[in-house]
């Protein structure tokens, strides 16, 4: 029997944050988009804490703000950290990036099978036709562009969709991305192997840092220690490929093993048992995650999120990746579908801002991977490779927010007085104060005065640079690159959206 067929703008496959968001993007500007998914919504994925860049700014494009408030998501103001050569534990807030001062400096811990639901949804009403329990089986294209793809229907039934582009995004587990070309590079870096499971009744830091993340370094690796909500915690430990014999045998001794070799996470577990049933009674392992595939597109076809790169969990930024290429692939195929720019153009930009946002994110990491160093160095590593110009803390804090890029689409465009900010920001450092674990330990926070005010001047001159007008415009990140068109969904060349 002939498969059936029918025609499209776009096909999407994968109905992820990546996939999710670039279809959401795509019929924004009244395109024809089908996302395929495999499974079905709701469902289980890996990778529960986001960065404000994604909630405040990727959220607010999609329309998503308000959903994820009702949603009620642990709310977390930063991240801490016992790592280095420093034995105390230290913070960062969001609140110390200039661009995140005020209502953006939070992010969320998420359940991601409810976060994964809700920008699913969010794409249907925006008019996306979205197909669960619809299997990819083939892309169609020849020597010239991609043009389409086969996939099973929830029926049994064999389609085809023929559409001007293919959007990749069904994760680092598909196939799908061997039709753009290229290859898969794991990097001799990070060969890491992680173990995780979920806890009830674990530990909180105390308020107002009982959600931020939680990472520890040990002998052979490092924990995370993720409030999910009052009572759920996702624990994972990731440990370096000469130690995964230890994984072969009984993997709850082993997982409680690596949590007993880090003081803090043990302490805040005392009182907690292990999640056996339900959809997080699992342990699961991941191994080799940190790749990046040799490119990004072909003609018709383009990768987003895992389907391309990932890096490592240390800092959170998969889903940063893959919503931040979402939108860098939209607003690609939203300016070929019009016919204001060449195909290769766009493409070309979309692929070396992804690259950009990767090699900076690696290189900081490859650097904080280094245990014989203590957080100053970190912070400095930070600047040097974002290329920032302020203090080496703020530089860290824009990286690790997702920010650091200057790209007005990941952070809360809206214009607020100076003096507001400088109120909000000042706040939450004095609210952060001293803090004690469990165990006694002092926290040592990375605020002083000097800080403050050099936030503060940075603040100000944000706030001039806010003014709509001339100074709303963005430079091109890229030499000689494109800059984003005024709704954020398109590129436009430099020159023109200067006039």
């Amino acid at each position: 029997m002939s498969p059936i067929i029918e025609d499209t703008d776009v096909v999407v496959v994968g109905g992820g944050p990546g996939g999710s968001t670039t279809a959401t993007l795509l019929a924004k500007r009244g395109h024809r988009v089908v996302l395929l998914e495999k499974e079905t919504f709701p469902r289980y994925q890996i990778g529960e804490s986001l960065l404000p860049s994604t909630v405040h700014g990727i959220g607010r494009m999609l329309g998503v703000t308000e959903d994820l408030e009702r949603a009620a998501f642990t709310v977390k103001r930063g991240g801490s950290f016992r790592w280095g050569t420093n034995p105390v534990p230290w913070n960062f807030l969001f609140a110390v990036a200039p661009e995140l001062s005020g209502p953006t400096s939070t992010a969320y811990q998420v359940e991601r099978m409810k976060f994964d639901d809700i920008l699913l949804r969010n794409a249907q009403r925006h008019g996306v036709d979205v197909r669960e329990n619809s299997a990819v089986t083939d892309v169609i294209g020849d020597t010239e562009r991609v043009r389409g793809v086969r996939y099973t229907d929830p029926l049994g039934n064999d389609r085809e969709i023929r559409a001007t582009f293919v959007v990749d995004a069904s994760g680092n587990r598909s196939r799908v991305h061997q039709h753009v070309g290229g290859e898969r590079l794991y990097s001799e870096f990070f060969r890491n192997i992680a173990l995780f499971g979920y806890f009830e009744g674990g530990g909180r830091l105390p308020q107002p840092d009982s959600g931020n993340i939680l990472c520890a370094a040990f002998d052979e690796g490092w924990m995370w220690y993720i409030p999910l909500s009052e009572t759920l915690t996702s624990v994972g430990a990731v440990i370096s490929r000469e130690h995964a014999a230890r994984l072969q045998g009984d993997q709850e001794q082993a997982l409680r093993g690596f949590i007993d070799r880090c003081e803090i996470v043990k302490d805040m577990l005392a009182d907690a048992t292990r999640v056996t049933e339900g959809v997080y009674g699992e342990l699961r392992t991941r191994k080799d995650y940190s790749y990046t595939n040799s490119t990004f597109h072909r003609p018709g076809m383009v990768l987003v999120g895992d389907a391309a790169c990932f890096i490592d969990p240390v800092f959170s930024t998969g889903v940063h990746l893959a919503t931040y290429s979402g939108l860098l692939a939209a607003r690609s195929i939203n300016s070929v579908l019009a016919g204001d720019l060449p195909e290769d153009r766009v493409f070309e930009e979309f692929e070396g801002r992804y690259r950009r946002e990767y090699r900076v994110f690696y290189e900081f990491l490859s650097a904080f991977y280094d245990m014989q160093t203590n957080e100053e160095s970190y912070f400095w590593k930070a600047r040097k490779v974002t290329n920032l110009d302020r203090t080496d803390l703020e530089a860290f804090v824009s990286l690790v927010a997702g920010a650091h890029s200057g790209e007005r689409a990941l952070t809360d465009p809206s214009v607020r007085s100076f003096q507001a900010a400088s109120d909000d920001l000042a706040g939450a450092v004095e609210r952060t104060g001293s803090m004690q674990t469990p165990s006694g330990e002092r926290m040592h926070h990375l605020f002083g005065t000097p800080v403050v005010r050099e936030v503060m001047a940075e603040m100000n001159n944000i706030q001039v640079r806010g003014v709509r007008g001339a100074s709303a415009r963005e430079l091109p990140l890229l030499d000689g690159g494109l800059v984003p068109a005024p709704d954020g969904l398109s590129w436009a060349v430099a020159e023109e959206a200067a006039r």
